[in-house]
């Protein structure tokens, strides 16, 4: 067996259709997963983490496959990405029956109702505008509930779960927006700074009513604040490169998971 790589062509097809292009995700997938792990860590929420992240990879070959069967074409990428999505889809399924088989059927409950997100963002991925705000933001809170579910399979309690959802959708009401305004930025572009400053309040409220309820404890809401205006004082700064945006989010996520899981794992 030669260990040449493929020619060009086939190389550029195939992260085509399998590697995601939005490098946030990866982020917005694992924090989720590492959160519910740190507050209630079993084996069965990490083949539910492990299937959340292959449903993050399964997402783009099952986006190019839709894309053209809507468009009524059957390109050689429509059949690598309809095969892919199979494996990938099939090795969910196999992770699916482990925790089920492992934590009984309590873990269902967070993914349901995240249903309705998870289709508004499949609704704009068929029709290729999944980089507009509302697909962004709908998805990014159904994957935080994976938190939830995760936290609920390693048997953490209803109020802790749902809690750790609220944490991370709070976040992503709060820095999606602000993001996207830093893209913009960084290319020379006008913003409005209220579609950024709303988020931020937005999120802050989110935390502080989970706070209220006894689900969220006072770290998280701590740490979403302070994200909140950070990013409302960053967005009347110069304009930064788009690297540092990014690198920014990353440091915020975990700092925001650490706040999040501290009380249940050192309180």
């Amino acid at each position: 067996m030669s260990g040449r790589p493929g020619p060009p062509g086939e190389r550029s097809v195939l992260r085509a259709v399998a590697v995601p292009v939005e490098h946030g995700g990866w982020a917005l997938t694992a924090e989720p997963v590492v959160l519910g792990l740190l507050v209630a860590p079993s084996i069965a929420g990490g083949a539910l983490g492990a299937a959340a992240v292959l449903a993050f990879l399964a997402r783009t070959p099952l986006k190019v496959w839709a894309v053209d069967v809507r468009r009524r074409r059957m390109l050689a990428r429509t059949r690598l990405a309809a095969r892919l999505a199979a494996v990938e889809v099939a090795a969910i399924v196999v992770l699916v029956v482990v925790v089920a088989l492992r934590a009984g059927h309590a873990w269902w409950a967070p993914l349901i109702a995240a249903v309705p997100l998870v289709a508004v963002e499949a609704s704009f991925d068929i029709r290729s505008r999944s980089r507009r705000l509302v697909p962004e933001l709908c998805g990014a809170a159904g994957i935080a509930s994976v938190a939830a579910a995760v936290a609920r399979a390693g048997a953490a309690g209803w109020a802790v779960s749902l809690g750790l959802w609220v944490v991370l959708g709070a976040r992503s009401v709060a820095s999606i927006p602000f993001a996207r305004a830093q893209v913009e930025r960084a290319k020379g572009r006008s913003i409005h700074r209220a579609a950024v400053d709303v988020p931020q309040a937005c999120g802050t409220a989110i935390v502080v009513l989970g706070w209220a309820t006894g689900a969220v404890p006072g770290a998280a809401v701590i740490a979403v604040a302070t994200l909140a205006v950070g990013q409302a004082v960053w967005i009347r700064l110069r304009p930064s490169p788009v690297v540092l945006t990014g690198v920014a989010q990353l440091v915020a996520g975990l700092a925001i998971v650490v706040a999040a899981a501290a009380p249940t794992r050192f309180g």
